[in-house]
């Protein structure tokens, strides 16, 4: 895998990533916003409820976990761009659902983003399209870290603080590069 220049924002939900992704997209940057959120906002709009959608987790991960690595594969490894949660976010989920986390270890890539930005959890929120309680947002919020320590990533944490503080924390990084 050849090094690209893709940047990472995850973090568990109700941790701001979307928020951040977004005011990145109004700058101009180039985004792929969170797979997940797409694909259940379009079921449901088919008439589907979110636990029908998520009621079996194997279907449910693997088909996000195989539209990430579709996505990916469609990219220019060149150009920046950022992304709401990316395929390594997959063992973490995997893990927090109890199911073999092998598949989403072997698809995801070793040194292949620039950098990874992980989010702390903001005070918790649901919405439609979560379903996590804090406990499993907690466990997921570790899990991620693992999850892209274990791959060689150096992850930068970016703690509580205003939309705007954060997104100069991520330019800033992304600048060092670009």
């Amino acid at each position: 895998m050849g090094e690209t220049n893709w940047y990472v924002v995850t973090g568990a939900p109700s941790s701001g990533k979307t928020t951040l992704v977004r005011e990145l997209e109004r700058l101009g940057y180039r985004v792929v916003h969170e797979v997940a959120r797409d694909y259940i906002e379009a079921q449901m709009e088919q008439g589907r409820t979110l636990e029908e959608i998520r009621a079996d987790k194997r279907s449910f991960e693997t088909w996000i976990l195989t539209a990430k690595v579709a996505i990916e594969a469609t990219l220019p490894k060149d150009e920046v761009i950022v992304f709401d949660r990316a395929i390594p976010d997959s063992i973490a989920y995997f893990g927090a659902a109890g199911l073999d986390k092998t598949e989403a270890v072997q698809k995801s890539p070793r040194n292949r983003y620039r950098k990874i930005f992980l989010l702390d959890c903001l005070p918790y929120k649901t919405d439609r399209a979560r379903i996590e309680d804090k406990e499993t947002a907690m466990k997921l919020d570790e899990g991620l870290e693992q999850s892209y320590n274990m791959l060689g990533y150096d992850v930068i944490r970016i703690g509580v603080m205003s939309i705007q503080e954060r997104l100069e924390i991520v330019l800033q990084e992304i600048e060092k590069k670009a």
